[in-house]
């Protein structure tokens, strides 16, 4: 189902822990690592899609998280013509996305990654809330700043200490990516 524009209604999941972590997962047989997102199916409104992704691709039930914010408007990215499959090429430009802020109430072990004959994922971690920025694939950054951005409002600030740390004006490309140090194995599956 696209839009007249050629995008996808699709949500975005930024899932925390009680230290304002997010969860970040690796995709299956890939060295790419992103947040859940999904397709919001016909019918489907964005909070129903939302629960609907988090359980395919995390494991995760409602009564596991509490819906602590979500994005005013859709966030859309292009995808680059070669991610684009032959036969959609044209139609198809991209995503536009709602976004989701949630707060893991479950416990790590609630996390289960083959809840669906295709997982999505094949292992997970913590990682800062701003981490996902400097690793996440190009085409799909600016989407992450802008969310990360827009809902760190929703975030606990620290009682006392920085709180800088949660705002974050703009991002700045990597001067030399091929200095990215590469993502250890995870110690979650």
């Amino acid at each position: 189902m696209l839009d007249r524009e050629g995008f996808r209604p699709n949500v975005g999941i930024i899932l925390l822990n009680a230290q304002n972590e997010v969860w970040w997962g690796k995709r299956v047989r890939e060295h790419s690592w992103q947040f859940p997102q999904g397709g919001i199916k016909f019918g489907e409104t964005p909070e129903q899609a939302m629960y609907r992704e988090l359980e395919e691709e995390v494991g995760l039930k409602a009564e596991h998280v509490k819906i602590i914010g979500r994005t005013r408007d859709w966030l859309r990215y292009e995808v680059p013509d070669h991610f684009i499959k032959r036969e959609i090429r044209g139609h198809y430009r991209g995503q536009k996305q709602i976004w989701f802020l949630l707060r893991m109430v479950g416990r790590d072990c609630d996390v289960n990654l083959r809840m669906t004959e295709h997982p999505e994922f094949d292992a997970w971690r913590w990682h800062e809330y701003w981490v996902p920025l400097d690793v996440v694939i190009e085409f799909k950054r600016d989407v992450y700043q802008r969310a990360l951005q827009e809902l760190s409002r929703f975030l606990n600030k620290p009682q006392h200490g920085n709180t800088s740390r949660y705002l974050r004006q703009t991002h700045s490309p990597r001067k030399n990516p091929s200095s990215t140090p590469r993502e250890k194995k995870p110690e979650h599956e």
